[in-house]
């Protein structure tokens, strides 16, 4: 008797535990935005770096969200390096912290996570991006990056993002 009952009591927490969460989850505010990249590249030979983005944003509270971001940046080679241009497919993660409570303003975003070369032998990179930012109520989002991608060397643009962002 005794174990059909932590059984019970067992399957009643767990069932009470995920009602819960699964409440919390759809009250919680999450945004979805879509970004423009224009850039310099940092590195010796690469020029211009043009790309998009899509943001997937779960705001933990008015002051920290956690983002996830996946696009295609397309970097140009300059002429005395061959010309031609080669793209990057980069998959993040971080965390951005609004500097007041109001949940727009002046931000600091960190994302951590994954290059994918799209010319064959490319490979994956980690990639590292930093930013400032501002952010209006209305959903335009204007901020400074820089973009940096680590696989046997280093390379990078400096650059701004332009969005716009959906609450969902």
């Amino acid at each position: 008797m005794k174990t059909i009952t932590k059984i019970i009591a067992t399957s009643a927490a767990v069932v009470a535990l995920l009602f819960t969460t699964n409440a919390n989850a759809q009250t919680a505010p999450r945004n979805l935005g879509i970004g423009l990249n224009v850039g310099a590249g940092t590195t010796t030979g690469v020029g211009l770096v043009i790309g998009g983005d899509i943001r997937y944003q779960f705001n933990v509270d008015k002051q920290l969200s956690i983002p996830v971001t996946a696009g295609y940046n397309n970097f140009s080679r300059k002429d005395s390096y061959g010309g031609g241009s080669f793209g990057i497919i980069p998959v993040k993660a971080g965390a951005k912290y609004f500097f007041n409570d109001s949940g727009s303003g002046a931000y600091g975003l960190a994302e951590l996570g994954a290059g994918f070369g799209t010319e064959k032998g490319s490979g994956t990179s980690f990639v590292y991006s930093p930013a400032i930012g501002y952010s209006w109520s209305n959903g335009l989002d204007l901020a400074a990056k820089y973009e940096g991608y680590s696989n046997n060397g280093s390379m990078g643009f400096a650059g701004i993002r332009l969005a716009y962002g959906f609450s969902l």
